[in-house]
C-alpha cells in the first residue's frame, strides 16, 4: 500500500523531513534526482567562480605589464613567462603567425618584406580573432548545464509533485475516505517535489546570467586585446 495511505490512517507528518520519509517511492525519487542537479549545478557555479577569478588576476596583471612595452618582441616575452591565459595566448599566436610568414618568405624567392600586407594584416586580425572564439569556448563549458538544470527542474518538481497527489487520491479511494483532512498531508508530501525543484532552479537561473555575462565581458576584453597587439606592431612600423 502507497505512504499516502500509510498518512490517512497513521500519524500526519509535521515537519519537512517527516514528509520526506513518508513520500512515496516517486516523490523520493524525485527528489534524489534534483538533489545529484543541484549538486552539479552548484559545482559548475564554484568551479566557473574559481576559473574566471583567477583569469582575471593573471590577465590584469600582464595587460598591465604589455601596456608598457614599446615593441612586440617584449609583448612576446612577457607572454611566454607569464602564466598561460586567452590574452598570453594571443600575443603567442600572433608571434607565430609572424614567425610562420617569415619562415615562408625565407623559403621563396620573393624579397622579406619589413611590414604587412593589407592581406597579411587581415589574415593576422583573423587568428586573433579564431583565438578569441576558443577562448570563449574554453571558458563557456558547462555554463550551458546551468540553464538546462534551470529549465528541466521546475518540470520534474512538477511531473513528482503530480504523481505524488495520484498516488494520494488513489490511496484515499482504497481507504473509502474522501474528507479534506485525509488528503491534505499527501498532497503536502507531494508539493515538496515542486519546492525542491525551485530550489534547485532559482540558484542555476542566477548562476547561469552571472557566468553568461561574464564570459561576454572576458571575451570582448579578449578581442579588443587583439587590436591592441595590432596597434603597438602598427607603431612599431611593422604595418
Amino acid at each position: 500500500m502507497t505512504d499516502a495511505v500509510t498518512q490517512v490512517g497513521g500519524a500526519v507528518p509535521s515537519s519537512l523531513i517527516e514528509m520526506v520519509t513518508h513520500s512515496d517511492a516517486v516523490t523520493k525519487g524525485v527528489l534524489a534526482l534534483l538533489a545529484v542537479l543541484s549538486l552539479v549545478s552548484w559545482a559548475i557555479m564554484l568551479a566557473k567562480w574559481w576559473e574566471f577569478r583567477a583569469l582575471e588576476r593573471a590577465s590584469a596583471r600582464f595587460v598591465g605589464e604589455v601596456e608598457k612595452t614599446t615593441r612586440f618582441e617584449q609583448a612576446a616575452a612577457l607572454a611566454r613567462r607569464a602564466r598561460p591565459s586567452p590574452f598570453t595566448r594571443v600575443v603567442t599566436r600572433a608571434a607565430d603567425f609572424l614567425g610562420d610568414l617569415r619562415a615562408a618568405q625565407a623559403a621563396s624567392a620573393e624579397p622579406a618584406r619589413a611590414t604587412l600586407s593589407a592581406a597579411q594584416v587581415e589574415a593576422l586580425r583573423l587568428v586573433l580573432d579564431a583565438e578569441a572564439e576558443n577562448s570563449r569556448d574554453q571558458f563557456g563549458r558547462y555554463i550551458p548545464v546551468l540553464a538546462m538544470i534551470a529549465s528541466a527542474s521546475p518540470l520534474i518538481g512538477l511531473l513528482g509533485t503530480v504523481l505524488g497527489v495520484i498516488d494520494a487520491f488513489v490511496g484515499l479511494s482504497t481507504e473509502g475516505s474522501g474528507n479534506i483532512g485525509a488528503v491534505a498531508p499527501g498532497v503536502a508530501t507531494a508539493l515538496i517535489a515542486t519546492a525542491a525543484a525551485l530550489a534547485v532552479a532559482i540558484p542555476a537561473v542566477f548562476g547561469y546570467n552571472i557566468f553568461a555575462h561574464r564570459l561576454n565581458r572576458v571575451a570582448g576584453r579578449v578581442d579588443g586585446f587583439g587590436s591592441e597587439v595590432i596597434g603597438l606592431m602598427a607603431r612599431e612600423g611593422r604595418l
